[in-house]
């Protein structure tokens, strides 16, 4: 090869690697339900402010992502264990039920129209003839509303807030729809978390005990993921105090109590 040749091969190449090098990476893709995404997105900002590497968080109902999941997630997040448990099974062997960490709690609440106009002053009131109660059934609040209104043993006060409930949501996303379609809803029963990312819809009222119930959000790096410099990175930073006071700011409790 002539030297003006070997010049321009070499010239090539290192245009090739230069242009390579200046070529963005991949975002890590995460992906999970509505309710931690607020606080997620949040975190993956400041992630990538820290690191320059870019974090991609798709959140919603399951079916939505759930496929794009299996083909190129880096790191999955749940809003409570049951539904975790659900994604070991659904991602089919691509994250592992012993890798899962918890991340932070979450508070059941109720949520009620702007002004509390029926003033509603815990879940007791709902127990009260007349009310008129949303609940979701399923992402992560299986059997929510039941296990409160069980917790002291006593059937009546089941069979009181059933009598009351009106609508029985598939997820949050549906709840939040059906809440502003029916303004006859006086009360909703869904994480607190949903009142700080929703604040122009509804007020909170904390449920009081015996009848408060909690769940946690965690995470877990997937297969994919574990081939990735930055998922478990991005994992411990969830788990660090600028990650914890992130999450905290949505309304997770981070702390002892």
């Amino acid at each position: 090869m002539r030297p003006s040749t070997l010049a321009l091969a070499a010239l090539l190449s290192t245009t090739a690697l230069a242009a390579h090098a200046q070529t963005p990476a991949d975002p890590l893709h995460v992906y999970g339900p509505g309710g931690p995404a607020p606080a997620m997105r949040e975190a993956a900002k400041a992630y990538e402010a820290r690191t320059g590497r870019a974090v991609a968080v798709v959140a919603g109902p399951t079916p939505q992502w759930l496929d794009q999941a299996k083909a190129d997630g880096d790191l999955i997040f749940s809003g409570s264990e049951t539904m975790m448990t659900d994604f070991v099974s659904a991602l089919e062997g691509r994250i592992r039920a012993e890798a899962v960490e918890p991340l932070y709690l979450r508070t059941a609440s109720i949520l009620v129209r702007p002004g509390n106009p029926n003033g509603i002053g815990g879940l007791e009131d709902l127990f009260q003839p007349g009310r008129r109660v949303l609940v979701v059934n399923g992402a992560g609040q299986n059997g929510l509303w039941e296990d409160m209104a069980g917790r002291t043993g006593d059937i009546a006060k089941v069979r009181a807030l059933r009598r009351n409930i009106v609508v029985y949501a598939r997820n949050s996303a549906e709840a939040r729809q059906a809440w502003i379609d029916d303004p006859t809803l006086d009360a909703w029963i869904i994480w607190g978390i949903w009142q700080v990312a929703n604040p122009d819809l509804a007020d909170v009222v904390e449920v009081e005990e015996p009848y408060r119930i909690y769940r946690d959000a965690g995470a877990v790096v997937t297969e994919t993921g574990r081939q990735d410099a930055d998922a478990q990175p991005f994992l411990d930073f969830l788990k660090s105090d600028e990650g914890a006071a992130i999450f905290a700011r949505w309304g997770w409790r981070t702390g002892q109590p």
